[in-house]
């Protein structure tokens, strides 16, 4: 479950968000530095004197931010694997979990999907059994879902997704909003932990983007799905290639020292700096003709 303090500063964000306030600008109505209010939010420390005058700048009560944060506390950070399952199986569930999460008004649902009213009514009662939705009188629903709610890493849903991902990768990716690329990269553990960091955080920023459109009208919202996935991965035409297997290549880089810090392989560049430094020689050569002395210059530095 999320601690009080962060569900606290969450509610916080999400007001500055929804009234378009950014850290720069929250920076200069406090008044504080940006990278102030930034170290803040990130370290979650706010002395009373400077949240006192973020609810002044948010004219909000604290009260209602703190409820606000208990509701979120409260709520479904994930379903079961059989929960999965079950949407997994019915494709009338499905697409009414899916709608769901989009926000979609039951009328909406059933114009826009060939589903009748009875169907999705069925399909939300089941949604409510299952803590994803709380239905109310006259088909209003409520999402119970955390800001950090996610499908089960290697659940049924993600399972299905990656069954059908050439349909979603089958694509030109160049409409507005789209993008796709691949980057193959080296880094040690500690900078693959800050940049996944930072991953996270896009992910939940387009999940509270979508929280805080959720007021607009479904004509300016367009569905968007976002596919992250990080690996250590080496293409199957370079395995291929490979001499070494995975054991013996960790026994070559340990036994080369490859593994080793950066002080420790700086060495053989500076040796091999200072051999291009001082690798030419002076060849003096008589030619062919009365003694004349021909110079030449030749490079026999190791590259």
């Amino acid at each position: 479950m999320t601690k009080p303090s962060d569900a606290l500063v969450e509610s916080l964000k999400r007001r500055l968000r929804a009234r378009g306030i950014s850290y720069a600008m929250l920076a200069r109505l406090i008044p504080c530095s940006e990278a102030s209010v930034k170290r803040m939010f990130a370290q979650r420390n706010f002395d009373l004197r400077r949240l006192d005058r973020i609810l002044e700048v948010l004219d909000d009560d604290l009260g209602e931010v703190v409820r606000d944060a208990c509701i979120a506390r409260a709520e479904l950070q994930a379903l079961t694997a059989e929960q999965e399952a079950a949407i997994v199986a019915d494709p009338t569930l499905f697409t009414v979990a899916v709608c769901a999460l989009h926000q979609l008004e039951i009328e909406q649902i059933t114009t826009i999907y060939r589903i009748n009213p009875a169907a999705a009514v069925r399909a939300l009662l089941t949604l409510d059994r299952m803590g994803f939705l709380t239905l109310h009188p006259n088909n209003f629903y409520r999402l119970r879902l955390s800001r950090t709610f996610r499908w089960l890493r290697n659940g049924p849903i993600v399972r299905h997704f990656r069954a059908h991902a050439d349909d979603f990768l089958n694509h030109a990716f160049d409409g507005p909003g789209e993008s796709i690329g691949v980057i193959n990269v080296r880094l040690s553990n500690e900078r693959r932990l800050t940049l996944m960091r930072r991953v996270e955080e896009l992910a939940r920023e387009y999940s509270d983007s979508h929280a805080s459109d959720a007021v607009l009208p479904l004509v300016r919202r367009h569905p968007m799905s976002l596919l992250v996935a990080v690996r250590s991965w080496e293409p199957d035409f370079m395995l291929r290639l490979r001499r070494l297997d995975n054991q013996a290549l960790a026994a070559w880089l340990k036994r080369t020292g490859d593994d080793a810090s950066g002080a420790e392989y700086a060495k053989p560049r500076a040796n091999r700096a200072r051999r291009r430094q001082h690798g030419s020689a002076l060849v003096r050569e008589r030619s062919g003709e009365a003694g004349v002395e021909r110079r030449q210059i030749i490079d026999v530095s190791t590259r």
